[in-house]
């Protein structure tokens, strides 16, 4: 059920009245309803009463960028927000094929083609309920050990998941890093982008939400798609059909998916610490 300071915050902003609601996930993070006002429209509501300060604004950021990139990739569009919700358009549902997987392979391709000076992005945002540090790189080795892999090390230990120890490790990561993955030019990402964070619409097209955006590594979107799976074959098809990954990719999958796992580490725990000291001895 919507709380009822939200429901009226939203019904203020939109001048409307909420006649019904239905109950959808929201994920692990936040809940979700659409909702239906009196004047007919549907509409997707997420919230949480709790949720971090900006939590919704950089969210509602990010699916602007996503969407000036004027891809075919159908991104929700923002009707309002606030502190505590995000009020967004509703997308129908459907079923994709060969031809739709294929279709969002390429057209995330093209989104990765849009480019920036620098590595991050000119606000910080969030990666699930998790500040996200998205201060500027001219090196990408340099961002993603300093504002991707540090900022999580830092906050397990603090919480008691991790040893001090991992520090020397973590500063030995750079030149790994810097070693391993082929220069390019930063890239427009998703930034979360595993199979909860698409659906293919009614029409067949894919469309992306969810997103925890900055201009980073381009491997890094395409390694988290096999972190968890929910990508066909035809995905990854389209995708090199329009901008071919570069040699030695699948070397560097488990250091790119080393972020996430942290990320889920701090979150929930369980093996997912394990799986990070793993990586660690691999690549530290």
């Amino acid at each position: 059920m919507i709380p009822d300071r939200i429901r009226s915050v939203v019904e203020l902003k939109l001048d409307d009245e909420i006649i019904s609601s239905k109950t959808q996930s929201g994920g692990d993070i936040n809940n979700a309803s659409i909702i239906k006002l009196s004047d007919g429209e549907s509409l997707f509501l997420k919230w949480n009463s709790s949720a971090p300060d900006h939590m919704f604004e950089t969210e509602s950021k990010g699916l602007k960028i996503l969407s000036d990139a004027n891809t075919d990739l159908v991104i929700p569009e923002v009707v309002e927000v606030g502190k505590n919700f995000l009020l967004l358009s509703l997308l129908i549902p459907g079923s994709g094929n060969s031809g739709s997987a294929y279709g969002f392979g390429t057209e995330l391709a093209k989104l990765h083609q849009h480019s920036a000076a620098t590595f991050g992005l000119d606000h910080d945002n969030f990666i699930g309920k998790l500040p996200q540090s998205n201060i500027q790189h001219q090196n990408w080795a340099d961002f993603f050990v300093s504002e991707r892999i540090e900022p999580q090390i830092k906050l397990g230990i603090q919480t008691g998941k991790f040893e001090s120890d991992l520090i020397p490790i973590v500063d030995a990561l750079h030149k790994t890093v810097q070693d391993l993955f082929p220069y390019e030019q930063p890239a427009l990402l998703h930034g979360d982008l595993w199979s909860g964070n698409y659906m293919f619409t009614k029409s067949g097209v894919a469309s992306i939400y969810d997103p925890a955006v900055y201009y980073g590594h381009r491997e890094m979107d395409i390694a988290m798609t096999r972190l968890f799976g929910g990508f066909s074959s035809y995905f990854y098809e389209g995708y090199n059909s329009e901008y071919p990954l570069a040699d030695r990719f699948e070397d560097r999958i488990e250091l790119c998916n080393l972020y996430p796992i942290l990320v889920h580490a701090n979150l929930f725990g369980g093996g997912y610490i394990h799986r990070t000291l793993e990586i660690l001895k691999r690549f530290g």
